[in-house]
């Protein structure tokens, strides 16, 4: 790794660990108060179960990771920095896995990707800065407004079609989403577009019309190429805590979600639902977001992002 490369990334773990700040305070100071002068017994055990289960990582991953730190620290007395170091490795352990970046498909032209995900979880924002990291690349990127419920939406991605130069393909509002969706792929197909991003309406996961409409979108697309959409990306908002989960389920089922993106963690104590959800799902996690600028939304690192939550340094 150049000295550039390394200064990039301690300047990611910076922003990353700033960012998760109020994940980790409240994780940490827990430790804290859990293990000074304390030997891990059954009642401190279930203290750091029930810590990581208010910390949002959820009942099951909570108790199998305490599990596993009781295998071998059992009756002994250990510091809250051992604790923070085995905690890290733990969620690194689970987070590994799935840490996949995103990658642009070159064979396809186009590579098209539906983005989905509830109102306010940044799926507009996000694909924005998708677009500004591959047109940076070289890339053809087209955008499509698929979001004709909110022409805010509409206006947000043509922002970013002028901040990118990518194409931006629009509708009237209240439009037929799914009717967009194919126009948009058809142009693609021949412009050369190396990448299509299709966003959708905000949809809450309980109303089954909306869920209708995303359906719709699939099937049309389909009609053109049976294996469109080539990805599905789901944008989770960090700030909703344990409803992300049902988010993931529901969505899933719905469009099979292909990967994760998940934002505002800056805002938010809950960013370890996050280790939740793919503890449960073993869904890719492609980046993470941490902050406003088109630099906060990065490729997601397993083992950064274990220890910032933790609290632990990065060695």
């Amino acid at each position: 790794m150049s000295t550039e490369e390394k200064t990039e990334k301690k300047g990611w773990f910076r922003r990353l660990k700033e960012g998760l700040t109020r994940s980790s305070s409240a994780l940490s100071t827990g430790i804290t108060d859990i293990f000074t002068k304390r030997k891990l017994d059954d009642d401190v055990l279930e203290e750091l179960e029930e810590l990581l289960i208010t910390s949002d990582l959820g009942v099951r991953t909570a108790m199998r990771i305490a599990g596993n730190i009781a295998k071998t620290r059992y009756d002994k007395e250990i510091s809250p920095e051992e604790i923070r170091e085995a905690l890290a490795d733990e969620i690194t352990a689970i987070l590994d896995p799935i840490a996949i970046p995103f990658e642009l498909k070159e064979n396809l032209k186009p590579h098209v990707v539906l983005v989905v995900g509830v109102n306010g979880s940044g799926k507009t924002t996000t694909i924005g800065k998708l677009a500004k990291q591959y047109t940076d690349a070289g890339k053809k990127v087209t955008l499509a407004a698929g979001d004709t419920f909110r022409a805010a939406a509409v206006e947000q991605l043509a922002i970013w079609g002028q901040r990118t130069g990518a194409n931006v393909i629009t509708t009237k509002v209240g439009g037929d989403a799914a009717g967009l969706a194919y126009g948009a792929y058809e142009q693609s197909l021949q412009d050369g577009t190396d990448l299509l991003l299709i966003d959708t309406a905000g949809r809450l996961q309980n109303k089954t019309d909306l869920m209708a409409e995303l359906e719709k979108v699939l099937r049309v697309l389909k009609k053109l190429d049976p294996d469109v959409p080539h990805s599905c990306l789901l944008v989770l908002d960090a700030t909703t805590g344990q409803n992300a989960l049902n988010q993931a389920e529901i969505f899933g089922k719905t469009c099979n979600v292909t990967g994760l993106v998940m934002t505002k963690l800056d805002g938010t104590a809950r960013g370890g639902v996050l280790v939740a959800i793919a503890d449960k799902f073993q869904l890719p996690v492609h980046a993470i977001g941490v902050g406003e600028g088109v630099d906060d939304l990065q490729p997601f690192a397993a083992r950064d992002f274990a220890r910032a939550l933790c609290g632990a340094d990065n060695n």
